[in-house]
């Protein structure tokens, strides 16, 4: 696994695994996770993707939508791009998941509209197809070939939003309970974090141009995107560092050009989010450049 499993008489018993599946040979791909926990218990957060998850074990609850949800074995789990929700353990016995992280349109390649579906319902029982995720994640987690990849993944995904999505109703949950003006006061702010991202400014600082108090900041902030600033700026903080860690870089590098405070602050926050560790991620999304480091010169011919 990724070396963060805990112990319980003698077996592992937490652990989280990345892996990243190509979709063909363009350069696409889908990321894989495969993680089970006892106690771990995922902060407010979101992802720019699609959340596909199957329980294969025990009992997670999710805070999503200004409900929770309780998953159990066999159900799929669909959480729509931009919408914070947690993750946890629903009884002693902790809870184990596979998920996948396709972007939206791996989800409207074959449905009859250009947007991406809505599911108004995020827990769907579907045992066959939950099977086929199952089946398709743990065997391309573990051997990810290109063109496999590509066949099997949109097209199960494509199922999915045919047979349980539709069409996002014109008011929906996320735009209820919304004040006038609350989504340009937290692009303003996003803006201004992502912009001075070593150096924030204070909550003050912030509000004093939009002609606001810190507590009307944070109210419309908190309103718009489930949290407040400081956790979308570790999200965002995470988000660089994915890249960083993508392209080589060390753990702790990547800390110090993102604004955190050293590599423990980046590791905790990179489980909070993504439920594995940041040497974790970036050993397991860099096969194909590891391969190509080990590989022998090839002798060259003489002219």
């Amino acid at each position: 696994m990724d070396g963060q499993a805990t112990r319980v008489a003698g077996r592992p018993r937490e652990h989280a695994h990345w892996a990243r599946a190509p979709l063909g040979p363009g350069g696409d791909s889908l990321d894989l996770l495969t993680a089970r926990f006892d106690r771990h218990r995922y902060a407010p957060h979101y992802h720019e993707e699609f959340t596909v998850g199957v329980c294969v074990g025990g009992t997670e609850i999710i805070d999503y939508r200004g409900g929770r949800l309780h998953v159990g074995p066999g159900s799929i789990v669909v959480l729509a791009p931009g919408e914070v929700h947690t993750g946890g353990p629903g009884a002693t016995d902790g809870y184990a998941y596979r998920a996948m992280y396709p972007a939206p349109s791996l989800l409207t390649e074959a449905t009859a509209t250009a947007t991406p579906p809505h599911f108004p319902d995020p827990l769907v029982d579907d045992p066959q197809l939950a099977a086929a995720l199952r089946a398709a994640h743990t065997e391309l987690s573990v051997h990810a070939d290109p063109l496999e990849a590509e066949s099997r993944l949109p097209w199960l995904l494509t199922a999915l939003a045919r047979r349980h999505g539709g069409a996002r109703p014109l008011t929906d949950h996320a735009s209820l309970g919304r004040g006038p003006g609350a989504d340009h006061i937290t692009r303003t702010v996003r803006d201004r974090l992502a912009d001075e991202l070593l150096a924030p400014p204070s909550l003050a600082e912030l509000a004093a141009p939009l002609g606001l108090s810190r507590y009307q900041l944070l109210r419309a902030f908190r309103t718009s995107t489930g949290m407040p600033p400081y956790a979308w700026l570790a999200q965002h903080r995470v988000k660089r560092a994915r890249a960083h860690l993508e392209a080589g870089l060390r753990p702790a590098e990547a800390a110090s050009l993102v604004g955190f405070a050293d590599q423990a602050h980046l590791t905790r926050w990179f489980r909070r989010v993504l439920g594995v560790t940041p040497a974790a991620y970036r050993d397991s999304v860099r096969p194909q450049q590891r391969s190509r480091q080990r590989a022998p010169a090839r002798p060259r011919l003489p002219a």
